[in-house]
């Protein structure tokens, strides 16, 4: 349900949500780039949006994983990927890099979890990794500023 309260920043700075866009797409060429796999891409997103609480982004970056051929198994233990088999080595250095940089109040990216994706990933990797959570933390604070609306 929309807030007649509450600005769309998106739509009243169009310039600077449209470079917004523009930074996304060149972080999902670096990605690609550095050999992370797109479904693990939609994965860092999702679980950003799971972390932040952001019911629009969850909703679009979900279908956009489910299109793509992500496994909807993994989709549902995502908030537990930890726990399961479900994830290489890959997607969970990915993972515990982006839960860090995304919970920043929390303590910071220690040194632990760095190091412990700094084992896995490549450097192209882990700034690509940094540079997804940070875009998709920022979307997460349009939408959920602006209350995009989902659902009835």
């Amino acid at each position: 349900m929309t807030d007649p309260q509450r600005v769309n920043i998106g739509e009243q700075h169009p310039a600077a949500y449209k470079a917004l866009f523009a930074l996304s797409a060149e972080v999902e060429k670096a990605a690609a780039a550095a050999g992370v796999d797109p479904l693990l891409v939609e994965l860092l997103r999702i679980r950003t949006s799971q972390i932040n609480g952001c019911s629009f982004c969850l909703r679009m970056h979900t279908r956009d994983a489910l299109k793509k051929g992500e496994n909807p198994d993994r989709i549902a233990v995502l908030p537990a990927w930890a726990e399961t088999g479900y994830f290489s080595e890959t997607d969970r250095a990915a993972l515990r890099l982006a839960e860090a940089i995304t919970r920043v109040p929390d303590g910071h990216v220690c040194d632990e979890d760095f190091n412990a994706a700094a084992a896995i990933l490549t450097a192209d990797q882990i700034s690509a990794v940094a540079w997804l959570a940070t875009v998709m933390n920022t979307f997460n604070r349009v939408a959920i500023t602006s209350r995009y609306p989902v659902g009835s």
